[in-house]
């Protein structure tokens, strides 16, 4: 069975769900096609920024590593309740100092299905307010840039940092530059699910909406699983703060990400038992298609492994795309793609993919049906 009968299954069945968690779902159906069980989201990191040394931002009365510890918990214990199959694993769970890179290996170590890092926010104009979601990304404006400054700005606390990073300055806009050959493979889940806690920050606990927004996280770019950084606030806002410091205030927040949490994973376990339970997806279902159909059908279906992706066209000459031995661009959205090697069967280019995840490990494969994507 290829995805590209699957999407059409979708679309014929009128199936609603937003087309970032569409594509997520049926990728990680493939995973689980040999067994024929569905495939279920099972891990959830909650990463309370800052903590320790590092108290965050700074209120009139209350700091951000607090705040947002105590909505993190709050978050856990609805899951816990609600959701008890769910496996929740938080970064910290007291006021102790957490490295960036640890956090991510906290989860990465987890086999997490989903990464929620949440913070409160400051700013220089007090009349700012409201509630944010990035996702990894290249800032588009200066504003964003100076949000991941701030945020990354807490590797400077630990030991060694220039070489634990790699010589990256939170500082310096140069380092950002790094940010634009980020290949971020779950970019269309993040968008999915980044975007479903600002609809409930808005929806259900009538927030500020400023958006879903990207920007170069470091704590993002080291997960190897869709995630987001949450701005609850803005303490440097006086009304704000006391609404993120108050015990409502924390709950409502708290609840606004749990629900965005559950309804991601209801659609995507509900997807995903209708795509391996339904009959017709089984490639042993009677009166099947004769196989030397099947194989003209799907003769001009191409596949390709996604390394790469960017708001800005990339020369592919560029040293990191040296390493393969072709780089094939398409664009998608607002978004150039990249990917290397070419092969017309799904078998022939699962061989090409260990050698790939080498150099990307997050790496994944595309398929195209008359030069459009069909295949997450």
């Amino acid at each position: 069975m290829e995805f590209y009968q699957i999407l059409s299954y979708i679309r014929h069945k009128s199936l609603k769900f937003p087309v970032s968690l569409v594509l997520f779902f049926l990728f990680s159906y493939y995973s689980a096609a040999q067994t024929q069980e569905p495939v279920q989201l099972k891990t959830v990191i909650l990463d309370p920024g800052h903590g320790g040394k590092d108290s965050g931002a700074l209120g009139r009365s209350s700091k951000e590593k607090d705040i947002v510890l105590d909505i993190a918990l709050q978050v856990k214990e609805y899951l816990n309740q609600y959701l008890p199959q769910v496996n929740v694993v938080m970064t910290r769970d007291k006021d102790v100092f957490v490295p960036l890179n640890e956090r991510a290996k906290i989860a990465n170590e987890s086999d997490a299905d989903l990464f929620v890092s949440i913070h409160a926010n400051s700013i220089s104009t007090a009349r700012i307010y409201g509630a944010e979601t990035f996702v990894l990304g290249l800032h588009r404006s200066e504003e964003n840039l100076e949000v991941a400054k701030k945020e990354n700005s807490v590797i400077v606390l630990e030991e060694d940092y220039k070489a634990k990073y790699e010589g990256f300055d939170p500082n310096s806009t140069e380092s950002y530059i790094i940010f634009e050959l980020m290949q971020n493979v779950y970019l269309d889940q993040s968008i999915g699910f980044a975007s479903a806690v600002q609809k409930q920050f808005r929806e259900r606990v009538g927030r500020h909406d400023r958006g879903v927004k990207q920007a170069g996280f470091l704590v993002l770019r080291e997960t190897s699983m869709p995630g987001v950084l949450v701005e609850v606030g803005f303490l440097s806002n006086r009304d704000e703060e006391r609404f993120m410091n108050s015990k409502n205030g924390k709950v409502y927040l708290a609840s606004a990400i749990f629900r965005a949490i559950r309804d991601y994973k209801e659609h995507f376990d509900e997807v995903n038992a209708k795509l391996v339970s339904n009959s017709f997806l089984s490639e042993k279902k009677e009166n099947a298609t004769p196989a030397i159909e099947t194989e003209e059908a799907n003769s001009t279906v191409q596949y390709r492994i996604q390394i790469a992706s960017s708001q800005n066209q990339l020369e592919t000459n560029e040293a990191f795309f040296k390493q393969f031995d072709s780089v094939w661009e398409y664009q998608e959205g607002d978004y150039y793609k990249y990917t290397t090697g070419l092969a017309t069967s799904h078998e022939e280019i699962l061989e090409k993919l260990p050698e790939i995840k080498k150099v990307v490990p997050d790496c994944f494969v595309v398929g195209f049906k008359d030069g459009q994507r069909i295949i997450p």
